[in-house]
């Protein structure tokens, strides 16, 4: 009996397992993150991936000038003392006009203004020529140029003689009419020469006096332009401004008022290989020839 009941218990589980096999399976957990067969991700596996795309830079301050009159792209190796130079401009008005804190702090590609607000659309505005007098139209006839003022009518029949125009005086910037000294006592040792040269190189000795060329005051005094070594910088007025170079010692401070003649620096090497000041003139920032302004000796 005891037998019977083992082999009947054996074969009631072994029936059960079959039944187990026999039934539906278990349906397959769906992958919502997998890439369908057209390539196209699934809307789940869009949310769950992280963003990859980079956000848009944000535009650097004043883009919306660039290339425009009045206003200059920094370019990698750029200083806002060299920018003023090449612009004739002091350094504390461009910062002031771009709302610079920190001026040793600018960025490749930042559109800085670097002429007064105004003075470039001024610059730049064409100035329209003076129309010749006209006769009104009477009767249908055409329009003749009237005679200038004060002068006679021909007689009829006669032969007008042409009369070539009178070419205005050419009009002289006010700011043109300063006196002018030279900067240094010794030869002239490299002159300068248009697109190779900025200015006149003077020889002399170490300690020289090196003497501002006009009246002006002083917009920039110390070392950070490369190249230049110590270095004073004189605006003179809102057209010129002269640079002095390479000296040992400088004997003014920016924002000083200085007279022309003053001792403002002794010559000197400072960046250069051999004892020189290296004297600019800059006409609205370009490089012109001081010899076309200095005195002759």
């Amino acid at each position: 009996m005891t037998g019977w009941r083992t082999i009947f218990s054996a074969a009631l589980a072994a029936g059960v397992l079959a039944g187990c096999a026999s039934g539906p399976s278990r349906a397959p957990v769906e992958d919502r993150t997998a890439t369908p067969r057209n390539g196209a991700a699934s809307p789940a596996a869009a949310a769950s991936a992280p963003a990859t795309a980079e956000a848009p830079a944000k535009p650097l301050p004043g883009a919306e000038n660039a290339g425009k009159p009045g206003y200059y792209t920094v370019r990698p190796g750029d200083v806002l003392g060299r920018i003023a130079l090449e612009s004739g401009q002091n350094w504390r008005d461009i910062a002031r006009w771009n709302n610079i804190d920190n001026p040793n702090v600018i960025e490749v590609g930042q559109v800085l203004r670097v002429a007064a607000p105004g003075a470039e659309v001024a610059a730049t505005r064409p100035v329209a020529p003076a129309a010749p007098g006209v006769v009104k139209p009477q009767d249908g006839k055409p329009a003749a140029p009237s005679a200038a003022p004060g002068a006679a009518s021909a007689p009829a029949g006669a032969v007008a003689t042409p009369v070539a125009p009178t070419a205005p005086a050419p009009s002289r910037d006010a700011d043109d009419e300063l006196t002018w000294a030279w900067p240094a006592g010794g030869p002239v040792a490299s002159p300068f020469e248009e697109g190779r040269t900025k200015g006149l190189g003077i020889a002399g000795r170490a300690g020289d006096p090196v003497l501002a060329a006009a009246d002006g005051r002083v917009v920039y005094a110390g070392s950070g332009l490369r190249g230049y070594g110590n270095l004073v910088i004189i605006k003179h007025n809102a057209t010129y401004l002269t640079a002095y170079a390479h000296n040992q010692l400088l004997l003014v401070k920016e924002d000083q008022a200085v007279r022309r003649g003053q001792r403002i620096a002794e010559m000197g090497a400072t960046e250069s290989d051999r004892v020189q000041l290296h004297f600019e003139v800059r006409r609205q920032g370009k490089p012109v020839d001081p010899a076309r302004v200095l005195p002759t000796r």
